[in-house]
């Protein structure tokens, strides 16, 4: 993606566009799965078991629906890490989930239904709605849910979960 746009929920797309490949995405650490939606309650139950997710909970993301929307927009498109995987399925609505590369620059990914993604802990991320100002996910967490961002700063650039991160996918 550009770092030079107007509105970041636009596509927001370098000219001319470059694409990522999902096999690109998986060297970053990223995963992606489809599940489609008709079958996704019983689809994803079997991806959570098979992958040890046993705690999950659903988010409906819009001006009507999320308390404090403003603030917490403005929270979700602040370059940040968690120190536990980020898993989200996309049950209705689209968002842009944007991810650094190896080299420092950002990938946009769009997630729209069907779509499972799942940021490793450690990369650094931030989040947007499109311009359709919705979104509706299902969550998965392993154990008790920490949502904890941590923005990007020197002590982030040393927690532990960042640099066995970098370890496992960006100095390969």
């Amino acid at each position: 993606m550009t770092d030079d746009f107007k509105d970041p929920r636009e596509p927001c797309h370098r000219d001319p566009p470059e694409y990522v490949s999902l096999e690109n995405l998986a060297h970053h650490g990223v995963l992606y799965y489809h599940i489609p939606v008709a079958q996704y309650e019983v689809e994803l139950n079997k991806f959570a078991t098979n992958n040890g997710y046993d705690y999950n909970d659903k988010i409906t993301i819009s001006r009507d629906k999320l308390p404090n929307y403003e603030e917490k927009i403005k929270n979700f498109f602040e370059e940040h890490l968690h120190t536990d995987d980020e898993v989200r399925y996309i049950v209705d609505g689209r968002g842009y989930f944007d991810v650094r590369s190896k080299d420092d620059v950002w990938i946009r990914i769009l997630s729209e239904p069907g779509d499972l993604l799942i940021l490793p802990a450690g990369v650094y991320h931030r989040f947007i709605l499109t311009n359709e100002d919705y979104i509706h996910v299902v969550r998965l967490f392993k154990g008790v849910p920490v949502w904890t961002p941590h923005n990007r700063s020197e002590e982030t650039d040393k927690m532990l979960e960042r640099q066995e991160y970098l370890h496992k996918f960006i100095s390969v």
